[in-house]
């Protein structure tokens, strides 16, 4: 078996290759409601993963195509895959909660020129093959067309979300080297907020005595979250040494667990609740030991529990009902999970019976329905998209 890790803010598993077989699922939660399970076909008919859903059932992620050496930005429209190209480079993919009911989808991109400076920016951490050379960009896909976002003077930029009312967020190089970048990183960079025509509407900065900031989601308020930290290695890490919620362009810091680094919001809905993971106390420097997350203005900072047995978790999408998802590790590996009323649920004692997978993580779940999309090992062991509808039970 061959698995190709997507590093970076995401920690997800695309497994590229067949022999995986799937795990049994347990008993079901007691309750009335369960989950068909529909996998999407990819492009190629090789692996994919669901990263985002929206209220029309368009599910946008990522697709590898032949080789495993190279992915695509998918869009599936009534389960049929759509290539949304590149800007002239081998790579793209979405890879956030995009959530946009207006025809938008925004994600990164490779265009046809190589980097002068040869850094490893935030897109290689996500891409099978690592640094290919090639300028990363934002970009906003419409009608058919993609379209690169402005960077703030740098070189590259980042893309990962927007809201009905047409913004987009992500983050974007400055055209200053940032001395607390590593190596072959130089160039600074900083959160930005775009309209979907591609204006750069303004820079998002980081917390006092931070230098580098991202922004991770938007709602349709204009509530905005992301990171602050320093330049470090241009995704996650010290980059995420602070949390924090952007309102009318100011930064606060909504809190952590005590961990230094990767403290990350992943999705914000209209109530302004705020999921993610960060960093426990226990953590070693920027060593990975994430936590999930969920922060209210009344609540505060928030522990959301792992599946039972498991010692980590990521919230990774929530919707309107304050239904959150992600994934849970442990002994057994990765599960998806539906957290709701304070219960977090292993996504797979939740399956109508019928279904043979194993449902690995859940990225989104849409406001109208709570439909959730992901990344599923079928029958088969090959990783696929999920599509998971909820149903009365029988």
């Amino acid at each position: 078996m061959r698995t190709a890790i997507l590093k970076g803010f995401l920690v997800i598993a695309l497994v590229l290759a067949a022999g995986v077989s799937a795990p049994a699922h347990a008993e079901h939660r007691h309750g009335t409601t369960q989950y068909v399970i529909t996998e999407l076909g990819s492009l190629h008919g090789t692996s994919s993963a669901g990263s985002s859903i929206n209220n029309l059932g368009w599910v946008a992620g990522v697709s590898n195509l032949p080789g495993d050496k190279v992915v695509r930005a998918t869009l599936w429209r009534n389960g049929i895959p759509i290539n949304l190209g590149t800007l002239g480079g081998p790579n793209s993919a979405v890879l956030w909660p995009v959530k946009n009911d207006r025809g938008i989808v925004v994600g990164v991109a490779e265009t046809a020129d190589l980097d002068p400076r040869e850094e490893l920016w935030s897109c290689s951490f996500f891409f099978p093959s690592g640094s290919t050379g090639h300028v990363c960009r934002g970009f906003v896909w419409r009608g058919g067309q993609m379209r690169p976002l402005p960077t703030l003077g740098g070189t590259h930029g980042f893309a990962t979300g927007a809201n009905d009312l047409g913004q987009v967020v992500g983050w974007a190089e400055t055209s200053f080297e940032d001395p607390t970048c590593n190596l072959p990183q130089v160039l600074g960079f900083r959160a930005a907020l775009w309209s979907a025509r591609g204006h750069l509407v303004r820079e998002l900065p980081p917390l006092t005595g931070d230098s580098a900031s991202a922004a991770t989601a938007i709602n349709e308020r204009g509530q905005v979250v992301g990171i602050s930290g320093t330049c470090a290695n241009a995704v996650g890490g010290f980059s995420a040494r602070h949390a924090v919620l952007w309102e009318n362009g100011k930064p606060i810091d909504i809190g952590n667990f005590g961990g230094v680094a990767w403290n990350t919001p992943m999705a914000i809905n209209d109530e302004g609740m705020v999921v993610g993971f960060a960093n426990s106390a226990e953590a070693v420097g920027d060593a990975f030991d994430y936590r999930a997350f969920v922060w209210t203005k009344p609540g505060g900072f928030r522990r959301l529990d792992a599946v039972s047995g498991d010692t980590r978790n990521q919230a990774l999408g929530v919707n309107e009902e304050g239904q959150v998802v992600g994934l849970s590790r442990g002994p057994a590996g990765l599960r998806a999970f539906i957290w709701e009323d304070g219960v977090t649920v292993d996504l797979n004692t939740l399956v109508a019976p019928g279904y043979n997978g194993h449902l690995v993580f859940a990225n989104d779940i849409n406001d109208d329905d709570g439909v959730i999309t992901g990344q599923a090992i079928n029958a088969a062991g090959v990783a696929v998209t999920f599509v998971a509808t909820p149903t009365e039970r029988a």
